[in-house]
């Protein structure tokens, strides 16, 4: 590039010959004095070595030569002025090149270099040519760095030392040398054409903004060095960094054009800082909805607090979505989880709060809280130091009372506990190699649908994704894994869970889980759970079998559809209910299994794959189907596929309603249950009352409580062999058990009946 040929530009200053009225003996500013007439100068018009020359006598210890016409400084334009001199006579004098900055109003920029490199001149008559370069950037070969503040210059030469001597001066060339600082077809602009510095000191931000504004197409070079910003910068054109840069944490960089991570891992050369900015940008900027990693793998050492790297933000509610990349977590003592105990009260008329803690300042928000009557998965949602009490992601069933409290905050990779509320926020595409060192991901304590998908989580060390409050609201996970580094242990060894939620309508689907401990605890309603396959065995001989997905409210208003269940079961809970007993309220219903895949081996005969687990007397069922499932056992078969657990509490067996368990098939299986269940009962010997019995066919082994039909299949016949056409009565509920019923019959027959029987009332 070269502005005089591009643009028409002149540089060069007129010859001496055409006077010396243009030249000063000052700075070359409007109204200094000129040559022009002066005792001490003269034109020479025929110099051996020069041809035309200025011939000049020094009469003071710096003698200034100044053009006083305004020679342009144009951003990426770099001059070099350029003079050759020879001493006369008397004492031989230093050279050097030298100007005056102009800046806007006609004012001096003063702050920059306004001499060159100063030169002696080593003998009478000897020709020494001095020169140097003037330009915006901070570049290799530039003797004068202008930057921007400058906007021309009036240049010319200085000299420096005792007066008395004569020397002559060629003609003073200018020339623009811009070529010597560009490669090839100059497709981009370079910061430090713009004043860039790039000594880690300086603040380069509007000269990174000027650079970007002059680009007009070009992409931004950022040199070697290391740039410092002061403040927020925005590049609206592609950048190629050499350089890194610095930032404080408030500063965003904005990279328009290239927004990914590898564009920032160039940026700022650390790949955790790189991506603390890109998210920072990403929250920041309209122009992305989401941020690419780049296939990068991203190595921790710590944990990466969201929020904090975004610290203008506190809340967020617009789509955002960080992909295609991997975490890779360290070995490094940051990752120890913290454990604290503390004595505090609770009551069940303040369900979501402790009261009264000791220490409270210490136990950090998003820990995992264990205790007499703390049900699985309660997490400290908030903290108010000055009450001393503590916001409970969930209440506590039975912690009535003052005790002392267990508060575990694991590590997570991604933590966005800091922020207030994150809605619309997804992960796709992204591995999670926890190396049984940390956790993947913690939610914020509220927002609506999360989501994650087509991702990994391997050997989380405690949790995959936690949430510590509602910010599961509406959370989707779908065509996950999540592979434990717990397989060689037992079950009951194990400790991990896959995820976690409070909030309703969370959907999985698609998921596979490997032999966590638990695969999901859901604790809230309207549940989407499909197409997922999560398997816990283990290696042990009539070995020990966890719930894998655990749903912990009563009337939970979810289906459970076409996943395949591997050596584990699902337990339907009321461990977060204050007030476990049945009071007024929805029981336990809302529940649909349908077409699901069960299958254990090695497992004891007590085994069961739905199990019910009250934690107050008093529930019931109020709608239950189970349609359509394969129930399959290997190496043992189990006495029946669900049951009741009642280590607090049964259920009330009278209060039964809407139960379907119909179409389903079972292999290994002791007892098959079925609702409604037709019985076949043959009476050999006559009787006035026959006993049906119902042989624990009917589900959670219920009371025989409704009789839908009653059908004949044969001559109903006395003991003579005489007919009998009166129809009988029933009696329910009959037998130790209650399992049975009674036919009664006007006098004593025999022959067969099929009974259509209850455990519930369908109404």
């Amino acid at each position: 590039m070269n502005k005089a040929v591009t643009d028409g530009i002149v540089f060069a200053p007129p010859a001496f010959s055409e006077g010396l009225s243009v030249w000063s003996s000052q700075d070359g500013t409007p109204g200094s004095d000129s040559y022009e007439g002066a005792a001490n100068a003269a034109f020479v018009p025929a110099d051996q070595d020069f041809g035309g020359c200025l011939e000049l006598e020094k009469t003071s210890s710096l003698q200034k030569l100044r053009y006083t016409g305004e020679t342009p400084i144009l951003p990426g334009c770099y001059l070099q002025i350029k003079a050759r001199v020879k001493a006369v006579s008397g004492p031989l004098p230093t050279v050097r090149i030298a100007g005056w900055a102009g800046g806007a109003g006609g004012t001096n920029v003063s702050s920059v270099t306004q001499t060159a490199s100063q030169f002696a001149l080593p003998a009478y008559g000897e020709i020494i040519e001095v020169s140097a370069i003037v330009g915006s950037g901070n570049r290799t070969g530039v003797d004068m760095v202008w930057g921007t503040q400058a906007l021309y210059g009036h240049f010319g030469l200085d000299l420096i030392g005792p007066s008395g001597g004569v020397v002559r001066i060629d003609d003073i060339q200018i020339e623009d040398v811009t070529s010597f600082f560009l490669r090839d077809m100059m497709g981009w602009v370079d910061v430090r054409d713009f004043g860039a510095l790039g000594d880690g000191i300086t603040d380069d931000s509007a000269a990174f903004e000027a650079a970007d504004a002059a680009a007009n197409g070009r992409d931004v070079l950022i040199p070697d060095g290391v740039f410092y910003l002061g403040q927020s910068v925005t590049f609206e054109h592609r950048t190629v960094f050499q350089g890194t840069v610095t930032m404080d944490t408030g500063s965003i960089l904005s990279l328009t054009r290239n927004f990914d991570l590898p564009s920032y891992i160039d940026a700022f050369g650390d790949e955790t800082l790189a991506f603390k900015k890109a998210f920072q940008s990403l929250l920041n900027s309209a122009g992305h909805d989401s941020l690419d990693l780049g296939g990068r793998r991203i190595e921790l050492y710590a944990p990466i607090d969201m929020q904090a790297a975004v610290p203008n933000k506190s809340t967020y509610a617009t789509r955002r979505v960080i992909r295609n990349g991997q975490f890779d977590a360290k070995d490094s003592p940051d990752w120890q989880t913290e454990v604290f105990s503390s004595q505090a009260s609770y009551s069940a008329a303040n369900p979501t709060q402790l009261t009264n803690v000791a220490n409270v300042a210490n136990i950090p928000v998003g820990s995992l809280i264990t205790g007499a009557g703390v049900g699985r998965e309660v997490y400290v949602r908030a903290k108010n130091i000055g009450a001393g009490s503590l916001t409970l992601s969930m209440p506590l069933f039975d912690a009535e009372g003052t005790q002392i409290f267990t508060f575990t905050r694991f590590k997570y990779m991604l933590d966005f506990s800091g922020f207030d509320s994150l809605s619309k926020f997804a992960i796709e595409g992204v591995e999670f190699q926890c190396a049984n060192r940390t956790n993947a991901v913690l939610l914020a304590p509220s927002g609506l649908l999360f989501q994650v998908s087509d991702s990994f989580i391997t050997k989380p060390k405690d949790r995959g994704i936690t949430s510590p409050g509602r910010g599961c609201q509406g959370m989707t996970i779908d065509r996950c894994q999540f592979i434990s580094g717990e397989s060689s242990k037992k079950v009951q060894d194990r400790t991990s869970i896959a995820l976690n939620a409070n909030a309703n309508d969370v959907k999985l689907r698609d998921n596979r889980c490997a032999q966590t401990r638990h695969f999901a605890i859901l604790a809230g309603g309207g549940n989407l759970i499909s197409g997922n396959h999560w398997f816990h065995g283990d290696n042990e001989t009539n070995g020990i079998r966890d719930a894998g997905l655990v749903l912990t409210q009563t009337n939970c208003k979810s289906t459970i559809d076409g996943n395949y269940i591997d050596n584990n079961f699902v337990e339907w809970s009321n461990e977060h209910d204050p007030e476990p007993e049945h009071s007024n309220e929805f029981s336990f219903g809302g529940l649909s299994i349908s077409d699901n895949i069960f299958t254990c081996n090695d497992v004891a005969p007590w085994f069961n794959f739905i199990v019910i687990k009250p934690h107050g007397a008093g529930h019931f069922i109020h709608g239950l189907n189970v349609t359509g499932n394969v129930f399959k056992t290997l190496n043992g078969d189990i006495d029946r596929v669900e049951a009741i657990d009642a280590s607090y509490a049964g259920l009330n067996k009278d209060r039964m309603r809407n139960v379907v368990f119909q179409g389903n098939t079972f292999n290994g299986v002791n007892s098959g249950v079925f609702n409604p269940l037709m019985v076949e009962h043959a009476q050999t010997t006559a009787a006035k009352t026959w006993s049906v019995p119902t042989n624990g066919l009917l589900p959670f082994e219920g009371f025989a409580r409704r009789v839908t039909s009653l059908v004949q299949t044969g001559a109903i016949t006395t003991g003579s062999g005489s007919g009998l056409f009166t129809a009988p009565y029933i009696t329910t509920k009959q037998g130790g058990n209650k399992d049975q019923i009674d036919v009664l019959w006007s006098e004593a027959v025999k022959g067969e009946v099929i009974a259509t029987i209850r455990m519930d009332n369908p109404h």
